[in-house]
């Protein structure tokens, strides 16, 4: 029983040693890296001075920041497009703003247009809240025959992250050069400074152009609705054979396609009949006139009648 104690005295003298001995080479480390930060004297470094500590995230206080709240929330982009026929596209057109409105999202884009004169087609973009994505879906799909449908969801929590954290980065390095400035008393100094804070105040903003363009894709989701009216439908005549009143009807659609198509014949030769009187009557009244003028014109003449001759005697004689 007495080596249990023993063991542990022992146990815990190393380990006092260790942290020690990690403590030192840790200070150790640090003061090198201070020493190698800090220029030499009447040779301040711009370049050098302003990125000293630029590993360590700090406020605009130079207070060490808190660690992200949004590092452990999962940030997703999340699209879908719908196509969906309906009976009247204004009216479905009108539903899905609805939605999207109530839902406290956005209509984007808008395209409607009539093809054909016969039928219209729309195509609409909305931006609806992350948390009303699937009840928005499930909308917008009731308004008529779902004909396709496909989402996506894109995870991007590490650019998120990954954003954010050179974000806090860069605001440091900047208020860092920012400090730099006010203590700088060369001439030399502060204009190599206003490079540095200009350089990295650009990459800050971008940084911040890029955080916000993630939070708007992250936050809102995007719904592309394609709706298109469905064809006529054709009536559907089931088992049952034609009735009575099918035939009567059958039967006067004949007759009045017959009428047409007599109608339209007789349009069709019409013409052709009215030249023919027209000609018909210019004949009856020039061409008797022209033959009755011919035939005074023209003298008549007796036909001469010639009287038989009588039979001699001899030829009697003779036969």
């Amino acid at each position: 029983m007495r080596a249990l104690p023993a063991f542990a005295a022992a146990l815990l003298t190393v380990s006092l040693a260790l942290a020690g001995c990690s403590m030192g080479a840790s200070d150790s480390q640090d003061m090198k890296a201070d020493s190698a930060a800090k220029p030499a004297p009447g040779q301040q470094g711009a370049g050098a001075a302003a990125d000293e500590g630029q590993g360590e995230k700090l406020t605009e206080d130079g207070k060490k920041a808190e660690p992200d709240a949004d590092a452990a929330k999962t940030h997703v982009i999340r699209t879908a497009t719908l196509s969906v026929e309906v009976k009247s596209v204004t009216k479905a057109l009108s539903e899905a703003r609805s939605v999207a409105l109530d839902a406290g999202g956005v209509i984007e884009d808008e395209t409607t247009e009539r093809v054909d004169d016969s039928y219209i087609t729309s195509h609409v973009v909305l931006r609806v809240p992350e948390a009303e994505y699937d009840s928005v879906l499930t909308e917008l799909a009731g308004t008529g025959k779902l004909l396709s449908r496909a989402a996506n969801a894109k995870d991007v929590t590490e650019q998120v992250v990954d954003v954010n954290s050179r974000i806090a980065t860069q605001r440091a390095s900047v208020n860092r050069v920012r400090k730099l400035m006010d203590q700088a008393q060369d001439i030399t100094d502060v204009v190599a400074l206003e490079s540095q804070l200009n350089t990295r105040q650009a990459e800050l903003e971008s940084l911040l152009a890029k955080q916000a363009s993630l939070a708007d894709r992250t936050t809102m989701a995007t719904v592309t609705l394609d709706l298109s009216e469905r064809a006529k439908e054709e009536k559907d005549d089931g088992d049952d054979g034609p009735g009575f009143l099918d035939a009567l009807g059958g039967g006067w659609d004949a007759f009045v396609s017959v009428l047409r198509w007599i109608v339209v014949v007789l349009a069709a030769i019409l013409p052709f009949v009215v030249a023919l009187a027209v000609l018909f009557v210019l004949w009856r009244v020039f061409g008797v006139r022209l033959t009755a003028l011919r035939a005074r014109r023209t003298p008549v003449v007796e036909p001469v009648v010639e009287s038989a001759a009588a039979p001699s005697p001899d030829e009697g004689k003779q036969d």
